[in-house]
């Protein structure tokens, strides 16, 4: 079993926030391919990192989570590219753990 989580950001890189609809999108998109999806909208994460050695960029972020027994790695790289066009992305980060159910 794989868990692929998303990364998207809240807003954009003028600080100007992506419409409810983009989310709503997402969300439908991935209930429909998987069957279900977990997203955590309420209380955005907050991510860090260094641009360079004196400038740190904050971004907060939402996340969505999906399972699925199958990987299709093709599928994924397209949906990553997808999303980050239009989110307005250089990158954005789609990333996969195996997981084991209990």
């Amino acid at each position: 079993m794989h868990l692929i989580q998303i990364l998207l950001p809240l807003y954009d890189n003028d600080g100007i926030p992506f419409p409810q609809k983009q989310y709503l999108e997402v969300r439908d998109e991935l209930t429909e391919r998987f069957g279900g999806v977990t997203a955590y909208l309420r209380s955005p994460a907050e991510g860090l990192w260094r641009e360079t050695p004196s400038t740190t960029v904050r971004d907060e972020i939402v996340i969505y989570e999906v399972m699925t027994g199958q990987l299709d790695r093709n599928w994924w790289r397209s949906y990553r590219e997808d999303l980050a066009e239009r989110y307005r992305q250089e990158m954005l980060v789609v990333r996969v753990s195996e997981i084991h159910l209990l």
